[in-house]
């Protein structure tokens, strides 16, 4: 079972160009805010993708080990990561899935090309408006490319190509400057597997383009330096239109590495990859006869976090409205096992009225209230295994179960106090009960007592029983019964069986009547 004590998250994708983490705080509504990023390139996807390299392999394991420092320094709990083409093609991509849970202690998630498409359309409808007219999104990875077309807000369509911008450099442009018919290849080849998608774009009537990714922003960053401006910080939204997009495409063709590292706004790191992106970017942009792209900040690292959310949204929703580790963690146990019921809850709000007006006469305090609040809301949750003995279950699932917060000792007196709400009371016959000390048999005894009262003041499960009443007088205690009027008679007739275990340790006869 997992704390959710700090909601701090890490998003991690180990992509084939790069590795990228993204941090975020996440509130109780599901509102997150980014508090860090970190990015390191190690080129997982050189060559043709069969094998990682070894050494890519080495500097992606170092890069992750200081990812996990920097996330957990940051008070980051959870970790979501997930590796996409480079990992998924390479033969060795399981050894090394292992490699990096012995070096750095992270679960990665090797997901297939839909999965990726679908994680990207979360972050992007995140933070664009996709509503409205057909859309196509397209991410430019170094192994793969996503298209997604995207139709009054939802995606109908999902594709992956193996048209990453390192695979296709390595393939076609291994000569400076590239040469004509390297280019013509690679073009056949991206012609080949993005007309089929584009086509049926084209058919849905699709005219604008949305693109992410590092390659596709530092292609909007390059013509924002063109024009004379300085976009950093305000890419997400920013327009590429189809013009410049072609200009810098015949402008690459032409040049050589040295030329294209003196474009002002080029990352010097993607001198040898820009071309095949901007190439395809390009193809899909001519084809759609779009009259731009439209560049987005958020894609795969954010949809992981998006995600996230969606799928643990009840355990966030918990973690800000039960503040105390230890009442977070019961409620988690009782969602867990499918045990949340207004039973439960009534039996809680009648034993807690018992306890107030009884605790000084049983010699109990705050702590012990604390006990007996959490193995009521606990005390059917041995259903999940048995009904005839849930509460035998229900005592195994409590002091076994992962209750953070709580010393053994206390699992056992919570776990106690639950299995004796029904059958027979505590007793010297049961081995785990004498195991107790003398003075912890007296505290399960006096909490047991008054559980057993309040489950039977709601036999029916219908909260007839609406408050509870204790009045002392002449060697007998009177429970007085609120039920606006409802027939309690099973309630009074229940309770009554059960209620020998308080007579005993309040050495008082116990009566039960209906309030006027």
């Amino acid at each position: 079972m997992y704390d959710w004590t700090r909601m701090r998250i890490a998003a991690i994708d180990v992509g084939s160009n790069s590795l990228h983490m993204l941090i975020a705080e996440v509130e109780g509504d599901g509102r997150f805010a980014v508090l860090d990023r970190a990015k390191v390139t190690v080129r997982l996807g050189r060559g043709k993708m069969k094998r990682l390299p070894a050494s890519a392999m080495e500097a992606s394991l170092a890069a992750l080990s200081t990812f996990k420092t920097l996330a957990e320094r940051q008070g980051v709990t959870r970790f979501s990561a997930v590796a996409t083409a480079a990992v998924r093609e390479a033969r060795n991509g399981g050894e090394f899935i292992q490699r990096i849970h012995d070096a750095a202690g992270l679960r990665v998630k090797v997901i297939p090309g839909r999965e990726e498409a679908r994680l990207i359309h979360l972050g992007v409808a995140h933070a664009l408006d996709l509503r409205g007219e057909p859309t196509l999104i397209v991410d430019v990875g170094g192994g793969s490319v996503e298209l997604i077309l995207v139709e009054h807000g939802r995606p109908v369509i999902l594709e992956s190509l193996k048209l990453g911008v390192a695979r296709l450099a390595h393939a076609y442009l291994q000569s400076d400057p590239p040469r004509p018919g390297d280019l013509r290849r690679m073009e056949t080849e991206m012609v080949e597997a993005l007309d089929p998608v584009l086509r049926r774009a084209r058919n849905r009537g699709v005219r604008r383009v949305v693109g992410t990714s590092g390659t596709l922003l530092n292609v909007v960053e390059i013509a924002a330096r063109a024009r004379g401006e300085v976009l950093r910080g305000r890419l997400n939204g920013a327009r590429l239109a189809a013009e410049e997009l072609e200009a810098l495409r015949v402008k690459l063709r032409r040049s050589d590495r040295a030329a294209r590292l003196r474009i002002k706004g080029l990352d010097a790191k993607r001198v040898d990859t820009l071309l095949p992106g901007v190439i395809l970017l390009a193809h899909v942009v001519g084809t759609l006869e779009a009259p731009a792209v439209l560049a987005c900040t958020w894609a795969l690292r954010e949809g992981l976090l998006l995600d996230f959310i969606a799928r643990h949204r009840r355990g966030i929703e918990e973690s800000a409205r039960f503040v105390d580790v230890r009442r977070r963690s019961v409620q988690r146990l009782v969602r867990h096992l499918g045990q949340e019921d207004a039973h439960s809850q009534h039996v809680t709000r009648l034993a807690l009225r018992l306890f107030d007006q009884l605790h000084r006469r049983l010699g109990l305090g705050a702590v012990e209230r604390e006990w007996l609040e959490y193995a009521a809301v606990l005390h059917d949750v041995g259903h999940v295994i048995d009904h005839l003995d849930h509460h035998r279950h229900t005592q195994y699932l409590v002091t076994h179960g992962a209750l953070l917060g709580f010393d053994p000792a206390e699992r056992e007196i919570i776990g106690q106090t639950a299995r004796y709400h029904r059958k027979a009371g505590p007793n010297g016959g049961d081995a785990d009960f004498r195991k107790l000390s003398r003075d912890t048999r007296r505290t399960v005894k006096a909490l047991s007592a008054l559980l057993r009262v309040a489950d039977g003041l709601d036999r029916s499960h219908y909260g007839v029983v609406r408050d509870v009443t204790a009045r002392v007088r002449d060697g007998r205690i009177t429970l007085s019964l609120a039920t606006d009027g409802e027939d309690a008679a099973m309630e009074m007739w229940e309770a009554g069986r059960r209620a020998d275990v308080l007579r005993d340790v309040l050495g008082l006869e116990v009566a039960f009547k209906v309030a006027p």
